[in-house]
């Protein structure tokens, strides 16, 4: 054991550790695809234990992690990544999040929906065989599983990350985990931790496991606002959860509405103001059993002056609290229809990041002619780019991308900005879009 092999998270993930075999057959780089993500379970929990096969890794990549959290705002260092894919046999790149056509390849990653729970994890036994996670291989080959003094060995450990590597362990395997390096030592036995089962007792053993409440529980949730994030781009991320998150909800116009996760990470969402183009904020938050975590308790913040955007990869915030009526999810208000109107508009484009695989990307457009009760923008991009973005209900159809605005930021003053940010897979060079047009009028 010991060797190592590139994540393929290199955004999210810092290295993780598989045995040599591998080395030549799972550097993948993960698509970080833009779509909305699903807001309903589509993995339900497995029977309480399951048996597995595990691995470990270094610790979460920069800024964060496959939740949306850097590593040192963790409520624990004790933490593991669950599978993306479930895909016995097919180690091919897939979308992230997966769309509801795929919903059978979705693993128990849950597109983000299993982030911030807890799981209890037990030892269980050692492969004296082969056991490298080789694709289209058995585990332990040429050797069994036999049971240890490690055996029995106990820890609670919090979803922090996500395993979409392109090996047996991430895809054949339903109830993989990868664990935390330096947590390896301190499962617990007869009272203490083992000490030494890494790495002389490793061999990527077997472990069973299942969900659990967070343990010793105490307080209110955390909020903090991510890397980048801005008045036109409100990217938060909640911690500290007594039973997981399934969704966020943000007040807007007197309007409860939900707001879109940040890709698949389970823990960030992308929220909007109280009102248009403001700085306050009013949240509530669902939990896994799809309940209103403490009653629906309304948690009001506002954006830091420093967020311009924010420069940390997180900006953690103080908030009030208030209550509102508990009720189901909001229904997402159906896009009005454009009537495309001739006018002049203006655009600008700015690259705000880039990684292997993807980048983000800001959008500007003034509008020079009459005051716009609706609009919609469309634009071109390169072939093999994948684009979601916010401030708009996004579509693509091959290279070119329609946005059309979203029920809260419909009316534009004449001069007035519609700003749009996306987040971008590509397989090829991360070139800017072009050809924007505002209610069919092409853009200067």
């Amino acid at each position: 054991m010991g060797d190592t092999c590139q994540a393929a998270e290199p955004a999210r993930r810092r290295r993780r550790w598989w045995p040599a075999a591998l080395l030549a057959t799972s550097l993948v780089t993960a698509l970080l695809v833009a779509q909305p993500a699903t807001t309903a379970s589509a993995v339900a929990d497995p029977p309480a234990p399951v048996t597995g096969n595990a691995t470990y890794f270094d610790g979460l990549g920069s800024p964060y992690g496959g939740c949306g959290l850097p590593q040192p705002e963790l409520e624990s260092q004790d933490f593991v990544a669950l599978n993306v894919f479930n895909t016995p046999g097919d180690y091919g790149n897939y979308p992230r999040p997966l769309p509801a056509s795929m919903s059978s390849k979705i693993g128990m990653w849950n597109n983000g929906l299993n982030c911030g729970r807890w799981v209890r994890v037990s030892i269980s036994d050692y492969c004296t065989g082969v056991n490298d996670g080789a694709p289209g291989q058995a585990f332990c080959r040429n050797g069994s599983w036999v049971g240890d003094a490690y055996n029995g060995a106990t820890l609670t450990m919090l979803v922090a990350d996500s395993c979409g590597d392109a090996n047996a362990w991430c895809r054949d395997d339903p109830y993989h985990l990868d664990l935390a390096k330096n947590s390896l030592n301190r499962f617990v036995r007869n009272g203490g931790p083992v000490g030494d089962m890494y790495p002389g007792h490793w061999n990527n053993r077997h472990i069973t496991w299942s969900f659990v409440p967070a343990p010793d529980y105490t307080g209110d949730i955390r909020i903090g606002f991510l890397q980048g994030a801005q008045r036109y781009w409100p990217a938060i991320a909640v911690s500290h959860l007594a039973n997981g998150i399934h969704g966020v909800e943000y007040l807007a116009d007197g309007v409860w509405k939900a707001a879109q996760m940040n890709g698949d990470m389970g823990q960030s969402y992308i929220i909007a103001p109280t009102v248009s183009g403001g700085t306050q904020y009013q949240i509530r938050v669902r939990d896994v059993s799809d309940a209103l975590v403490n009653g629906g308790r309304v948690y009001s913040f506002s954006l830091p002056s420093s967020c311009g955007p924010c420069g940390a990869a997180y900006t953690g915030i103080a908030y009030t609290t208030g209550t509102s009526t508990p009720g189901p999810p909001p229904t997402p208000t159906p896009t009005p229809t454009v009537t495309p109107t001739p006018g002049a508009c203006s655009a600008s484009y700015t690259k705000q990041s880039e990684w292997q695989g993807g980048f983000n990307g800001q959008i500007s457009l003034t509008n020079r002619g009459a005051a716009l009760t609706g609009w919609t923008v469309t634009f071109t991009v390169a072939p093999g780019v994948t684009v979601s973005g916010w401030n708009g209900v996004w579509t693509q159809s091959g290279t070119t991308v329609t946005v059309k605005n979203a029920s809260w930021n419909g009316n534009v003053a004449a001069g007035g900005v519609i700003d749009l940010g996306f987040t971008a897979s590509a397989t090829g060079a991360a070139s800017a879009p072009s050809g924007f047009t505002l209610n069919g009028a092409a853009c200067a």
